[in-house]
């Protein structure tokens, strides 16, 4: 067990943090990922269904109970790049490189590097050791006082501890302080500046001072880290001997100057290199062959593709694939029923001509037939083991129904904006499958079980406690989703003509999640993935009607997801079109993408702006609201920006907008110091997100940095400004907050328009 310097000084709070989890989230089971974030008493952990990424952090979970044992934790930058040590050309940068701007990790990076020059990381791994030790000595001298009998006590072996072997142990295993170690997080109130450092309050007593102490001695170490007196105000102590660290005006000057220079780019956000650089795969959307899609297949898409935007923006290496189910026991139905109604699609030379018509309702008869006619399921059966065996005919009429479910998934994807999602059905993986079983066997995970061959782990039972089977072989030689998936991982993540991903990502709907926590962890166990290798389940919600009931038609079928965009769309038209000078005019091809760019960007928006573990309720009139955080008050407060800036360069009659020139800024009012101040939060949010997988923050922080340009404008006049000088910094600071409201819609997949 390796102590880590840093790490354990926070354990006993980190212990009683896990054990707080089941309270205030839907983890019973863990069945999803839930946050603990850094607290004034320690470091948190979160608890995601993914494999362990830092042997270091597995040491935070030792002596839990064995449903506790199943908290994993998943590589990210709050894990990948924050365990790493500094180094000092790594430090340089945060206040010399004036053309990019700075985030919380650069902030992470001064303190670790503050930590790991002031303070010996071994001293203070043998004083964690040995006062973890201590702790618990003083817990049973307590319950002593509480009543248990003293006989009893003094009757007990008492086991020998030495003292020096554990301290030799830990110095020898003790790393250097990291990034995680620094404990910086955004303020959490504006009145205490912009960072907060905690790493003073766990610290002191493993160094023997008092957290003010401590605290004054990172500050001192931090002011003489390179760049820093470029960025930051001296630092504050608060409290028992918190650190509030907030950033110059200067620096906030001179970052919007650099994102209005980069303004129809990055916005001066610099990418990712080196080991920072991940292989990134995202498995998402999953429709099925010959079913159409519906609105849970909304969420997956829309979901996983802003994912995908976002991670591609920061510079990983994206593979969108998608994992449609083109495989199973329904296609041997399929096929039956293709052979005797459209005969022509079992043969590969005619197959490409045949027009199968409405799939939903080939395959509604094809299992109508299926219910009601013994002879046709046989058929059907023998069906299944044909195409499975290869069989010419079985093949042909699959790929008929693969081919003309693609034309349909095409359409749907093309008007949500969806782009490089890379097919990779569930038929892709069956050259695997048969391995993936034997090395399960061979290595004991995998036995026998009434006939069927299964997987069974620890922790996972039955609600009458038995153990509970993850079956991946059937008795009759079929094979399960899990095999699949196992499949898929050792192709995603070691197999050679595979992706070598770093980390993989499984945006599919939150019931799902006890099935992939297990996936995961055989996966773990098979030695399919190591312990550097993330893989990471993104659960989502449901979408519900307005009264909070499942979301269906008036007659309970399952709404189309195609109806439901078209409908958007239509709302969105109408309420353009009432907003013509003439109502009854010609609604030409520029209004009509008008309400293809409203009414698809409102779906999409309402979705994403909600947490995505929880349920939502599916609503037109909120989604295509004009007030509140929705994607027509964004679109018009983009357009609105717009228009100021063309009204102030003299563009009114320019086709295509082009942004001015950035200028020095001069802040001389509150709200615009608030705006700025929320501008350059922008590759905080991007690293947040990259980290933690929630989109809605994304929407959030747009909506935030809207309401704070509102006020702005409301107290700051740019065209009539007092000079030439504040006119062109007001000038700028629109043209900064049209940028990212550009660039953030971008990545949830919603175009702008200049003009609405």
């Amino acid at each position: 067990m390796a102590f880590d310097a840093g790490k354990l000084l926070v354990m006993a709070p980190l212990l009683s943090s896990i054990l707080f989890l089941g309270r205030n989230s839907r983890v019973h089971g863990f069945h999803h990922s839930v946050g603990i974030s850094v607290s004034a008493v320690g470091v948190g952990m979160r608890k995601h269904a993914s494999s362990c990424t830092d042997g270091n952090l597995r040491l935070m979970s030792f002596d839990l109970s064995s449903n506790l044992s199943r908290i994993t934790c998943r590589k990210s930058l709050i894990v990948t790049a924050l365990r790493s040590t500094t180094t000092s050309s790594s430090v340089d940068a945060i206040g010399t490189d004036s053309s990019s701007l700075i985030g919380i990790n650069n902030v992470r990076e001064a303190i670790a590097a503050v930590l790991n020059e002031e303070f010996d990381y071994k001293e203070v791994a043998k004083n964690a050791a040995l006062g973890k030790l201590q702790k618990k000595k003083k817990k049973k001298k307590k319950a002593k006082n509480k009543g248990d009998s003293e006989d009893d006590e003094d009757n007990q072996e008492k086991p020998f501890v030495d003292l020096e072997a554990v301290a030799e142990k830990a110095i020898a295993n003790a790393k250097p302080f990291s990034l995680m170690d620094a404990m910086v997080t955004p303020a959490t109130k504006l009145e205490f500046g912009d960072y907060q450092c905690n790493a003073a309050m766990g610290l002191a007593k493993n160094v023997q001072m008092q957290p003010r102490d401590c605290a004054a001695k990172i500050i001192e170490g931090l002011l003489k880290q390179p760049g820093i007196s470029n960025v930051l105000e001296e630092p504050e102590i608060a409290g028992p001997g918190f650190i509030n660290l907030r950033l110059k005006e200067d620096y906030l000057a001179n970052a919007i100057k650099c994102m209005a220079a980069d303004a129809s780019e990055r916005m001066a956000l610099p990418k990712v290199t080196g080991s920072a650089k991940q292989k990134v795969v995202i498995d998402y959307s999953s429709p099925n062959i010959a079913k159409e899609m519906h609105v849970g297949h909304l969420r997956s898409t829309i979901i996983g593709d802003t994912l995908a935007n976002l991670l591609e923006f920061v510079g990983h290496d994206v593979v969108r694939l998608n994992h449609v189910g083109d495989w199973g026991t329904q296609f041997g139905m399929l096929v039956e029923h293709l052979r005797d109604e459209y005969p022509a699609a079992l043969s590969k030379e005619t197959s490409q001509d045949v027009d199968l018509g409405d799939l939903v309702q080939l395959y509604k008869a094809a299992k109508k037939r299926f219910d009601v006619d013994e002879d046709f399921k046989v058929r059907a059966r023998e069906g299944v083991v044909d195409l499975q065996g290869g069989n010419a005919e079985s093949l042909a009429a699959w790929e008929s129904l693969c081919a003309a479910s693609r034309v349909e998934f095409q359409k749907i994807y093309d008007t949500l904006n969806i782009k490089g999602l890379e097919e990779r059905g569930e038929s892709f993986y069956n050259p695997y499958l048969n391995d993936v079983v034997s090395e399960l066997e061979e290595k004991g995970l995998a036995v026998e079980s009434e006939g069927a061959t299964a997987v069974f782990l620890d922790g996972y039972t039955n609600r009458d406690g038995t153990p509970l089977p993850m079956l991946v072989r059937k008795s009759d030689g079929g094979f399960n989703y899990a095999t699949t998936d196992l499949a898929a991982i050792k192709h995603r993540v070691n197999l050679s003509d595979g992706e070598n991903a770093n980390r993989v990502l499984y945006v599919t709907d939150a019931g799902q999640s006890q099935h992939f926590q297990m996936v995961f962890e055989a996966a773990k166990l098979a030695g399919f993935v190591t312990d550097d290798i993330s893989l990471e389940h993104v659960p989502f919600g449901l979408v519900q009607g307005e009264d909070g009931k499942k979301f269906a038609t008036r007659s309970g079928d399952t709404v189309k997801l195609r109806d439901l965009l078209d409908e958007s769309v239509r709302i969105a038209g109408e309420d353009v079109r009432s907003r013509m000078e003439d109502p009854e005019g010609d609604f030409d091809v520029i209004l009509q993408n008008v309400a293809q760019t409203v009414g698809i960007g409102a779906v999409k928006y309402a979705d994403l702006s909600m947490n995505r573990e929880s349920n939502y309720k599916f609503s037109y009139d909120r989604m295509l609201s004009l007030n509140g955080n929705t994607a027509p008050y964004m679109l018009y407060a983009y357009a609105r920006l717009c228009g100021i800036i063309r009204k102030a360069t003299s563009q009114e009659d320019a086709t295509s907008l082009v942004w001015p020139e950035g200028s020095d800024v001069i802040i001389t009012h509150e709200s615009e110091l608030q705006l700025v101040r929320s501008l350059v939060r922008l590759p905080d949010i991007l690293n947040e997100v990259e980290t933690e997988l929630y989109p809605n923050r994304l929407c959030d922080y747009l909506f935030e940095t809207s309401q704070k340009f509102n006020q702005f404008y409301e107290n700051c006049s740019v065209n009539n400004a007092e000079t030439a000088e504040l006119k062109a910094s007001r000038l700028t600071l629109c043209t900064v907050t049209a940028s990212t409201i550009r660039l953030l819609l971008s990545l949830i997949g919603i175009p702008t328009l200049e003009r609405l």
